[in-house]
Formats: structure tokens, C-alpha cells, sequence
């Protein structure tokens, strides 16, 4: 599943933050920390979403399980 996020937009990304380069290891890592952190983020939101008694997650519980 790592593989089928493409890297493209990540070096967009830290282009858009300032950097000149970036490697690809660089870029890799950023990728499956950047995915390990949206599951978290996932979970935490489908929890609210259940404890809210709800089946749908919402904005609200993917900014609550943000913050």
C-alpha cells in the first residue's frame, strides 16, 4: 500500500516549504510517516464518529482527532 502513494506530490510539498532538493530516501520517509500519522488520525476521527453515535465521519472529527 506504501508504494501506491506516489511521491510526486510530497516533493511538491517540501519544495512549496522552502527546499531546493530533496532526496528520494527523504521522500520515502516522508511518505509512510505521513501515512503511519493519517491512520492514526483515521481511527481516532472513526472513534469520535462512533461515539458521537454515528456511522459517517465527519470534518469535525477529522479536526477534533487533529488537534
Amino acid at each position: 500500500m506504501v508504494k501506491d502513494f506516489p511521491l510526486l506530490p510530497l516533493e511538491k510539498i517540501a519544495r512549496k516549504a522552502g527546499a531546493e532538493r530533496v532526496s528520494a530516501s527523504a521522500l520515502e520517509e516522508m511518505r509512510i510517516v505521513l501515512l503511519e500519522m493519517s491512520d492514526k488520525i483515521a481511527k481516532d476521527a472513526v472513534d469520535m464518529a462512533h461515539h458521537a453515535k454515528r456511522v459517517t465521519v465527519k470534518r469535525e472529527d477529522i479536526s477534533l482527532a487533529v488537534k
